[in-house]
């Protein structure tokens, strides 16, 4: 039996997967790490911290298991989006990357439209301006940290760099490019008029290549420190959301994904580069050869459960927490959470929101708190769903995967707020699964990203929407949909008082 790996560089945590040919997870390895938060907006990991705990995890893997390592034919990659990671001219690491759920660029977003304009931006990069992407890192660099940027000549995104360790080669691929507003998304290549107007030098942007591209084999260096065969092929990968939309069979007009985890994800395949969101959206290149998606984003979906979990719940686990919120009725008996705990990106891309809960009364126990959290992450997701409706797709079946497919409750909410047929997988693995795909296609396994995915992936169960409560959540959906109006002045006035 042959292998593959999928590596999945996340916000907390590495989680890498040993795949065999059916498709079946043979081991599974997390490792965590930290964030490094100094200031409100803040979001910060060090790049070497990846590596170590990627080596250490395969090499775990290793341990636990009877497979020989040249059985292990390829290994590739998803990661998280935007990250900015500088190199100077030896390819050493110049600062903590910055990721994407840091908030401290909003003046270099303003400078970005002042300089290319918002049309323009929007005809190259199919996306707007916006704190989390990695171009507004890079002048944030330049201006406040400008002997550092001066050293810089190269930036890469994080599991970028991760493959940099593994292999000794640079480069990037289209469906993390597409994140950083400096790739021309139709062209597939970067923006020289882009770098132009603000005074880049394109020779920071890495090569590009294909997200199933053969990029090298395992240094010897990497390959003793972990186990693993010298001959172990590598391929590119592709950006955390792309990698969740292979890993969820996301690859054929028509499919559409849920995805929660720290944040939250709706992604919708596109086989063209020419639909207008006018900027609503996000719009990236696909982990498939020649295809895109549109995606919405919800900036603390998971985060907000975690959050609650770690402020009152702290010495219980997630299911004790879920445990009771079957018993509360859809609408969590009045009250309306906001997940805005670190801004938000879609619809409202705005750094300065901030998550409430409305309608709280005395009679209040904390399973409606709960079930309101859980609402709340789902009608702001839901946003998006809105957005491609509105613009003409038809969204009637959903994959949900990541933490929102862990509670049956949940995914019933999900059908009854999407208004939309929930598909859970059998082996749901995500982004993961999504990198172990790019490998065994890269490897030659299957013809197609849609053979393999057919070969891999199983549908385990269906949710189908509950009439009365999918006319419940609409009401509430519109009454949630008000609060950031009424909210939003209020949240702008508090950013004074916040430490």
């Amino acid at each position: 039996m042959k292998y593959v790996i999928g590596v999945d560089l996340g916000t907390s945590a590495v989680k890498i997967l040993l795949v065999n040919q059916n498709g079946e997870v043979a081991q599974e390895v997390s490792k965590s790490y930290p964030l490094i938060q100094e200031k409100t907006g803040y979001s910060e990991q060090d790049p070497n911290v990846w590596v170590d705990q990627t080596a250490a995890g395969l090499t775990e893997l290793l341990d636990n298991i009877s497979v020989e390592p040249a059985d292990i034919e390829g290994i590739s990659f998803s990661g998280q989006m935007h990250g900015l990671v500088l190199l100077d001219e030896n390819y050493q690491v110049l600062r903590n990357a910055i990721l994407w759920n840091d908030t401290r660029t909003t003046a270099q977003c303003q400078q970005i439209y002042e300089a290319v304009g918002e049309k323009r931006l929007l005809e190259l990069t199919k996306n707007p301006a916006l704190e989390g992407f990695t171009l507004p890192k890079l002048l944030w660099v330049r201006e406040q940290e400008p002997e550092i940027y001066q050293k810089a000549k190269k930036f890469v995104l994080p599991k970028d760099y991760l493959r940099y360790r593994l292999t000794g080669k640079l480069h990037m691929e289209y469906s993390d490019a597409a994140g950083t507003l400096l790739l021309n998304i139709g062209k597939k290549e970067w923006s020289r008029e882009i770098c132009g107007l603000l005074g880049l030098d394109i020779n920071l942007c890495p090569p590009l290549v294909e997200s199933h591209a053969e990029v090298g084999t395992l240094s010897a260096s990497f390959a003793e420190a972990t186990g693993l065969s010298r001959s172990t092929r590598i391929f590119a990968g592709g950006a955390d959301n792309a990698c969740g939309a292979i890993g969820s069979g996301i690859l054929e007009t028509g499919k559409t994904l849920c995805s929660i985890g720290t944040s939250g994800v709706v992604l919708s395949y596109e086989e063209g580069k020419d639909k207008d969101f006018a900027g609503t959206v996000h719009y990236f290149n696909h982990g498939a050869e020649d295809a895109y998606y549109t995606m919405g984003v919800t900036l603390s979906a998971g985060h907000s459960l975690s959050w609650f979990k770690d402020v009152f719940a702290e010495n219980e686990s997630f299911e004790e927490l879920l445990a009771e919120i079957g018993d509360v009725p859809p609408g969590a008996n009045g009250l309306l959470f906001t997940p805005y705990l670190a801004g938000e990106r879609t619809p409202h891309a705005d750094p300065a929101i901030r998550a409430s809960f409305i309608g709280m009364d005395s009679s209040h126990q904390r399973k409606d708190f709960v079930r309101a959290v859980l609402e709340g992450i789902t009608y702001s997701l839901n946003e998006s769903i809105d957005i491609f409706r509105k613009n003409g797709k038809k969204i009637d079946t959903i994959v949900s995967i990541g933490g929102g497919a862990k509670n049956e409750v949940w995914l019933q909410m999900q059908a009854d707020i999407f208004d939309a047929r929930i598909i859970k997988l059998s082996s749901e693995q995500g982004p993961g699964m999504g990198a172990a795909m790019l490998a065994a296609f890269g490897c030659g396994w299957f013809n197609s990203l849609v053979d393999c995915a057919g070969e891999f992936l199983k549908e385990s169960v269906e949710y189908l929407p509950i009439k009365e409560n999918a006319l419940r959540y609409q009401e509430l959906f519109n009454i949630y949909k008000a609060v950031y109006s009424q909210t939003a002045d209020m949240n702008q006035q508090l950013m004074k008082f916040r430490q």
